[in-house]
């Protein structure tokens, strides 16, 4: 059973749409392929699914550049198929999360061919943000802002303007000052509220809002500039920096907004913002009262293996959250970075730290979102230069998030693994993936599959009824031992061997050989 708002203890499970399921056999993912495999997602224990943009999109960035926010890319399906996907999962008790791009559109988007052929100062171009250029003639960009997937966030086009991008090129910002932009989005809500979504997970949710002058960012000397996207570092530990084009108030106006359109609607739907903000606080502000129902908290998926700064962690996002009365998240991979077993060091030791570490997320209060086949214990891929199309790797030449987004495994031992009727799907998948299978893994006591599904069950029985409250109990450096409610959770970041404490083993990452190894988390009741 869920509780009355079912998001605040979920479990939900991202699903990359090219890389779940390929139903029609042309090596990328569709929608049917998601339905046919929902029965997975019912046996592995989880309470919902987030789809990423399935929409209409030339997919220059893989559907996160929309052309038609109200219809289905031909590439993954049609409506009917995903009021099918939709319907089918709900039977299966799994509630659907779509994902909103509401920073940008794309290119190709009617708006902004619109804009092109308006010419400057046209309502057409008021949608987005165009701007004369700086220097002699405008040659130089209307200010120092990067785009995220590196380089000017600037375009210049023909008649010698230029438009924002913070991300690729062919992604336009829009100007959210400008009402016909917020009455669009209004309008794409209630079109999928209508059919019968459960929430919206809000893309780049920090930056729909620009300091209205379009100020250069402040540097400090010796520092280059950036998008200002957290790379690795903790954000509990960040730098704070002068970032003009993220996180401006006037942000939390069209979140306010949209609870209004949502409260509207039964069945408890929601929101959970993808804000990468510079601090707990600043993210807490995102899921105030009145705004969304979650935001992801990436804190715990950027702190490095330490029993300190997972606890650091748990300690800042439940005092940011508590005052707010929102309910924590916990994340640990997604389709834009590195799997956690592969930051974890890789290999076994890496598989280790990363059961362990999803076991330790798994008891706190709150909601927990997984990625596609992490499950299945699956490290980012190292993908030929000639396969890789993320556009921060033609923007940069450094290597980007192709390898956190190889087609996951379902059967077989070779290529396609199940993933489709036939043919390499549209990133090759590694060679020595047949252990790591759906089927190989199913009914294997010390598989990661298996793991997962003891450890969504065991959750079920205590996740709404432990009560939100933690206790951190002092066990020096390399321990991090929580308690909530009747169960305590004890994960050893150390390199030896400790006492197992007291209490009825309800499910441990790894094998209790002599007490709890190095690498290894376990719950006791």
């Amino acid at each position: 059973m869920t509780s009355p708002e079912w998001w605040r203890h979920a479990v939900t499970y991202q699903v990359y749409v090219r890389s779940f399921a390929d139903h029609t056999g042309d090596g990328i993912g569709d929608l049917e392929g998601i339905t046919d495999r929902l029965p997975h997602l019912r046996d592995l224990g989880v309470d919902a699914l987030w789809i990423t943009p399935f929409y209409t999109s030339p997919q220059k960035d893989h559907g996160y550049d929309v052309a038609d926010y109200t219809d289905v890319d031909p590439l993954f399906g049609t409506l009917a198929d995903a009021d099918a996907l939709t319907t089918r999962a709900h039977e299966l008790g799994l509630k659907v999360i779509v994902d909103l791009v509401p920073n940008h559109t794309s290119s190709a988007h009617t708006w902004f061919q619109q804009a092109l052929e308006a010419g400057a100062g046209s309502p057409e171009r008021a949608r987005y943000l165009f701007r004369d250029g700086r220097g002699t003639e405008g040659v130089e960009p209307p200010n120092n802002w990067q785009s995220v997937f590196g380089g000017p966030a600037w375009t210049r086009v023909a008649d010698g303007q230029w438009y924002l991008h913070l991300f690729d090129s062919t992604q336009p910002d829009l100007d959210w000052r400008h009402p016909e932009v917020g009455d669009m989005f209004e309008d794409v809500l209630r079109f999928w509220l209508d059919r019968g979504v459960d929430g919206f997970r809000i893309d780049v949710a920090h930056g729909l809002v620009k300091e209205e002058s379009l100020r250069d960012q402040v540097v400090p000397e010796g520092e280059a500039l950036g998008s200002g996207a957290p790379t690795g570092e903790s954000m509990v530990e960040r730098t704070l920096r002068d970032e003009p084009m993220w996180d401006q108030p006037e942000v939390h106006d069209v979140y306010r907004r949209w609870r209004r359109v949502l409260e509207e609607y039964d069945g408890d739907r929601m929101l959970v913002a993808e804000a990468w903000t510079q601090t707990p606080e600043s993210m807490a502000r995102f899921v105030r009262p009145d705004e969304m129902h979650q935001a992801f908290n990436f804190s715990w998926l950027l702190a490095p293996w330490s029993a300190t700064s997972f606890a650091d962690v748990i300690t800042g996002t439940l005092e940011a959250v508590a005052p707010v009365g929102a309910s924590p998240t916990w994340v640990l991979s997604n389709h834009d970075v590195v799997r956690h077993p592969t930051r974890y060091g890789g290999g076994a030791v890496g598989l280790a730290r990363a059961r362990a570490a999803t076991l330790t997320m798994l008891a706190l209060p709150g909601s927990s979102y997984l990625y596609q086949g992490e499950e299945l214990g699956l490290e980012q891929v190292d993908v030929a230069e000639e396969n890789r199309s993320d556009p921060s790797w033609f923007r940069t030449g450094e290597v980007g998030r192709d390898g956190c987004r190889v087609p996951i495994p379902w059967s077989g031992d070779a290529s396609p693994y199940g993933f489709g009727p036939s043919g390499q799907p549209w990133i090759p998948q590694p060679d020595d993936w047949g252990p790591l299978t759906v089927a190989a893994q199913t009914g294997d006591p010390g598989s990661t599959l298996e793991f997962y599904r003891a450890a969504l069950a065991a959750r079920r029985t205590f996740a709404t009824t432990a009560g939100d409250d933690v206790e951190l109990l002092d066990a020096g450096d390399d321990l991090l031992v929580v308690r909530r409610g009747p169960v305590t959770a004890v994960l050893n970041c150390g390199a030896e061997t400790v006492p197992l404490p007291e209490g009825e083993v309800l499910v441990a990452s790894g094998p209790l050989e002599g007490g709890l190894p190095p690498d290894t988390a376990v719950w006791l009741q």
